[in-house]
């Protein structure tokens, strides 16, 4: 609106002034030296103003002429760019699906078009990345770190390929060059806090962490959990070289965070040697509840110095009571009561919270009752029966982090490098999936090869003539109950077409004849048949189903003291493992 009263105010004043000047009487005379003209006032404003419109006239002719050149150079130039943008654009798009080819042919255009654009180097170094030519990305990436607006980026290029060519040094260095940078860039300093730690150099971790608060990377809590965390790491390698630093880090530590397990167990370490048992059964029962762990078992067991077996036995007990059932620190709660249990010879509480975990035992519930029935009743088969059965049972939980299994915590995980990666969990690996528990091949494979070759023995059923005989392992019939079998009454006809039609052994697995049994031998126990003419007479004497075997002459089998001294290489016993199930675990991995 105000423009359109400014144009006719305008053009009001044009016509005020056009009326004046034509209201003026008399002429206008020119002189200069000869030169004379004489007009009247309106035409001379006429003439003037078409002179003045033909002065711009030329003058933008002339200042047009004067620029084409210019104005040809910029076009061109924007013609170039334009190409070379159009070929970045599709080279990343290319190299987003992974067309090796039509990347690399962008990102030969955006070479031409655009030398000097960023992008264009970019484009140019990860093509070289998708081929596989890490020479001529590092070369490029190497331009890169030489500019200005590229050096970070040409920075993080580098660490990259030096981490493909496992060149640890050189990616440190990379990435500290870049803290100097950019004290907030988060990848540097995440490299660097884990070179730092896997170094032990615990007092530049903590700089570093300091570093990334005050960038802003991480917020309060978090920073506080690792701090926690390194100063844990710190302090359990200063325990046994100067045991006043790791006081007073692990003190830190379980300030910041109460619930680090291991925290927890150093910290409650040094205050009962202090004899400080309250404050430390305080410090576990703040840990138990929020991770429940069997080193916080053992430590909350000997707090205080001297107690008896079954002083600690009651203890636990009061640890695994304050867990409710329904959380999955019950189950830690009931290994800790039986490993106590254990040490106290107390078999039958033992056995009494191991019951409800026998139809699908863990490792360390199986070599638990491995331990029990040796210590208990001295019986070294069944001991050596749990202990097969640990190798084929499934996990349970140990320190994970990215899929790599520890015996033991560590502040830093080994794949990525992340800060508090390890969490008490059951390995994926060994998590039950729609095929049945997933077992060790490796493990299994070993404890076989350790073991004896099982013996076969036939078994005729007496009851169904027209079956074949099955042929049985040994380790098998070891696994079944004690009850005596049920004897039965057959014809002897019967028997006789039972033997001579069907075959002793399956004939796909050929078995060598054992050695002829002495008259003493317990390899008589084969099924009982009675006939008809022995009905009268009593029933012999129940046989046991457990078959002791005759060793045959190159069979170097398991004595009746215990297992084997390969095989106590390759499984060892529950007693003689650091730790019980821990040297179980460290043995067979995850």
């Amino acid at each position: 609106m105000l423009r359109i009263v400014l144009f006719l105010v305008l053009i009001a004043l044009a016509a005020a002034g056009a009326a004046w000047v034509a209201d003026q009487p008399g002429d206008l005379i020119l002189t200069a030296g000869s030169f004379r003209i004489s007009t009247t006032l309106p035409r001379f404003v006429f003439l003037l103003g078409l002179f003045a419109a033909a002065v711009v006239l030329v003058w933008s002719i002339l200042t047009m002429v004067w620029r084409t050149p210019k104005r040809l150079r910029r076009r061109r130039h924007d013609k170039r760019h334009a190409k070379g943008r159009h070929a970045i654009t599709h080279g990343l798009l290319a190299i987003g699906h992974g067309d090796t080819a039509l990347a690399r042919r962008h990102a030969e255009a955006a070479r031409r078009h655009a030398p000097n654009d960023p992008l264009a180097l970019l484009l140019h170094a990860q093509s070289a990345q998708l081929e596989g030519n890490r020479d001529e990305a590092q070369r490029v990436f190497r331009v890169m770190a030489e500019r200005e607006d590229t050096r970070l980026l040409g920075l993080r290029g580098l660490f990259i390929e030096a981490q493909r060519a496992d060149d640890a040094v050189g990616a440190v260095m990379i990435a500290e060059e870049a803290i100097k940078l950019s004290p907030s860039s988060t990848w540097a300093s995440h490299a660097v806090l884990g070179f730092r730690c896997a170094r032990g150099d615990w007092s530049g971790a903590l700089a570093i962490l300091d570093s990334n608060l005050r960038a802003g990377q991480i917020d309060k809590q978090t920073y506080r959990r690792q701090r926690g965390v390194l100063l844990t790491a710190r302090a359990l390698e200063l325990e046994t070289m100067d045991r006043d630093v790791a006081r007073e880090s692990v003190m830190e530590a379980i300030k910041l965070a109460p619930t680090l397990v291991p925290a927890a167990v150093l910290a409650a370490k040094f205050e009962s040697e202090a004899h400080q048992v309250r404050r430390a059964m305080k410090l576990v029962e703040a840990a138990w509840l929020a991770n429940p762990h069997p080193d916080l078992a053992d430590a909350y067991a000997h707090v205080k110095l001297g107690d008896t077996a079954w002083h600690r036995l009651q203890r636990v007990e009061t640890l695994a009571a304050k867990t409710p059932a329904d959380k999955p620190g019950h189950f830690e709660g009931q290994l800790a009561i039986a490993r106590a249990a254990i040490d106290a010879s107390e078999f039958a509480r033992a056995r009494e919270v191991l019951a409800p975990y026998l139809k699908d035992p863990t490792q360390r519930v199986a070599l638990l009752m491995a331990e029990i029935e040796r210590a208990e009743h001295g019986d070294s088969g069944r001991a050596r029966a749990w202990t097969l059965r640990a190798v084929r049972a499934r996990h349970d939980p140990a320190w994970t982090a990215d899929g790599y299994v520890s015996d033991r915590w560590r502040p830093v995980s080994p794949v990525t490098g992340r800060l508090d990666a390890f969490q008490w969990q059951t390995p994926v690996a060994s998590l039950p999936s729609d095929r049945g528990t997933t077992i060790e091949s490796s493990a299994f494979e070993e404890a076989m090869l350790a073991a004896p070759p099982p013996k076969r023995v036939t078994v005729a059923v007496s009851e169904a003539p027209a079956e074949p005989l099955v042929t049985v392992p040994a380790p098998a019939l070891a696994a079944q109950d004690n009850s005596p079998p049920e004897t039965k009454e057959v014809d002897k006809e019967t028997i006789k077409e039972t033997m001579k039609d069907e075959p002793a052994v399956t004939p796909a697995e050929p078995v060598q004849a054992a050695p002829e049994p002495a008259e003493s031998s317990p390899l008589a126990a084969t099924p009982v048949f009675r006939t008809r003419a022995d009905l009268g007479k009593p029933a012999p004497a129940p046989i046991p189903a457990v078959i002791p075997l005759v060793r045959a002459p190159d069979d170097p089998g398991i004595d009746d003291e215990g297992p084997s001294d390969e095989f106590t290489e390759q499984i060892g016993t529950p007693k003689a493992q650091a730790g019980g199930w821990r040297g179980f675990w460290s043995r067979w991995g995850a």
